[in-house]
């Protein structure tokens, strides 16, 4: 396969990321991987890891002078001031990590970050490609749909029953009925009647057609009454009902479901113009992770490699296996730079460790940063990166398991929607159960679970921590808040549907707030990846 190729995005340019002195974000300051030293050198075998167990949803370290060590799953801090990723574009040889993680005042608001990620998809020049239809579910049409022909093509009958013409009783013809699939049948005079099939092409000069519950045949005179007063054009689907030749059906941009599929045949077509399915690669980072069995000697298991191709599989992506690169900056390198792909999803490495090779690989490669840090908890030290050359698109994930889920849902699937041409879901707002506590100045995304009507005093646990009864998705009345929602956790967001964007500072229950679904909660099972 050739190496992708893309048009660097220009009407919308990257802002400079700078860090300025201030104080450590806490986040970061706590983060165990930002001080950890380098590891022995281990056999080559893969390895990968969930968490270790996370704080509380507020349970945030307080601010540090530096780094504390301790083991832990990957990393969520930055780079520091200074260091050779903190400019787009850098192409010098990377320095020694710094001492300190990146400030606060290089992060990006969480809306703006969604911003940035989604119009660099969309400054890629589309391409497309002809699918027949048997090829074609999940994919987004590459044009709008066009009718090839009128819908029906001719008058039909909508019913099956009677054709007649003009005012009853009407002489039966004895010529046999009208089925569908047959030629055009002769014409009926006024006053005459003949049987039809529901579908079948209406005779030149019927006027209605009488369902056969409706009627009444009296075989011996060879007539047709009426039992009800017959309208004129009643059950006739005329010509061009639903739409003329040329009409626009559907436009660009559109998830081609099953039902697109049966419009699409229906109007004539026997393949779509689609958009290619965005290609990921998928590059998991850290030399604490097991890929199989229990936990042992300070090794812990990956959740992100065995989450991460599916979730975006859901989104529209075509994801490579994922690799299992250890801590190893020479194999990061060479798997960015050997990259065929549109995007290249990486876990762990974004910190400022001696071990957190992200950045400074980026650096050395001459990578253009995008957004550089966000201000949303969990998950703040994501990155979106560009390749030179015009090369993929690199969406870096803290490694703890929430947070890389909030760089999901923040950066990866606003990118891979301007890749694929696919319009974005369009914003919502649900009540929301319970007192939800916020970041004093960062978004947070809090998982949730939708329930149908209203908010209750109080409440069963559910899966995932609180609430009553089954998730309703989007048609919920309000959503309820689950437990188990620190950087490091995923039973709160394996049991919800949602996760809800709370501001600065909080909400009070009832309090309406904006939803992102997950993957699974529209519940489209023609789409492969979505799973329930």
């Amino acid at each position: 396969m050739p190496p992708a190729t893309h048009a660097a995005p220009e009407a919308h340019p990257a802002p400079t990321v700078q860090a300025s002195p201030a104080t450590p974000d806490p986040e970061a300051a706590g983060s165990p991987r930002a001080a950890r030293t380098p590891p022995t050198p281990r056999s080559t075998d893969p390895r990968a890891s969930t968490a270790s167990p996370g704080s509380g949803p507020h349970s945030e370290p307080r601010p540090q002078p530096s780094p504390a060590p301790g083991p832990g799953p990957h990393p969520e801090p930055s780079p520091a001031p200074g260091s050779p990723a903190s400019g787009p574009g850098r192409t010098d040889a990377p320095a020694p990590a710094p001492a300190h993680p990146r400030t606060r005042a290089s992060a990006v608001p969480w809306a703006v970050a969604r911003g940035i990620a989604a119009r660099a998809g969309r400054a890629v020049p589309p391409r497309a490609e002809r699918l027949s239809l048997g090829r074609a579910l999940g994919h987004v049409l590459a044009e709008p749909l066009a009718a090839l022909t009128d819908l029906p093509p001719f008058d039909t009958s909508a019913m099956d029953g009677w054709a007649v013409a003009g005012p009853g009783p009407w002489r039966i013809r004895p010529d046999g009925g009208v089925l569908a699939g047959g030629g055009a049948p002769a014409p009926l005079p006024d006053g005459e009647a003949v049987p039809i099939a529901t579908g079948a092409r209406l005779p030149a000069d019927a006027t209605a057609v009488i369902r056969s519950e409706h009627a009444e045949a009296d075989a011996a005179k060879g007539l047709l009454y009426a039992g009800r007063q017959v309208s004129p054009g009643q059950d006739i689907r005329p010509r061009g009902q639903e739409c003329r030749t040329g009409d626009e059906l559907l436009p660009a941009g559109t998830v081609v479901t099953p039902a697109v599929l049966g419009l699409a045949a229906a109007a004539g077509y026997d393949g779509l113009p689609a958009r290619p399915r965005p290609r990921v690669d998928v590059l998991v980072l850290g030399d604490e992770l097991l890929t199989a069995g229990l936990p042992r000697d300070g090794l812990i298991r990956d959740a992100l490699g065995p989450m991460i191709g599916p979730w975006l599989h859901a989104r529209g992506a075509e994801v490579t296996a994922p690799r299992w690169l250890g801590d190893d900056a020479e194999a990061l390198l060479h798997a960015l730079t050997g990259s065929e792909a549109d995007l290249i999803v990486t876990t762990g490495g974004t910190a400022a460790g001696p071990v957190d090779h992200v950045h400074p690989v980026l650096a050395r490669i001459g990578a253009e940063l995008l957004v550089d840090g966000v201000a949303v908890r969990p998950g703040h030290p994501m990155l979106l990166a560009r390749l030179p050359g015009g090369g993929p698109y690199l969406v870096g994930l803290p490694g703890n398991p929430l947070a890389a889920v909030s760089g999901l849902v923040t950066l990866a699937e606003p990118l891979l929607n301007g890749l694929a041409g696919r319009w974005a879901e369009d914003p919502y707002r649900v009540p929301v159960r319970d007192e939800v506590q916020g970041h004093p100045h960062d978004t947070r995304l809090v998982p949730v679970v939708h329930r149908a009507g209203p908010a209750p005093a109080y409440g069963g646990r559910t899966p995932g921590g609180t609430g009553d009864g089954p998730g309703t998705g989007r048609g919920g009345d309000h959503v309820v808040p689950l437990r188990y929602n620190g950087p490091a956790m995923l039973r709160g967001i394996a049991a919800a549907d949602g996760l809800a964007v709370v501001e600065p500072g909080g909400v009070r229950s009832g309090t309406e707030v904006e939803i992102l679904d997950l993957p699974w909660a529209p519940a489209t099972p023609w789409t492969e990846g979505c799973f329930t």
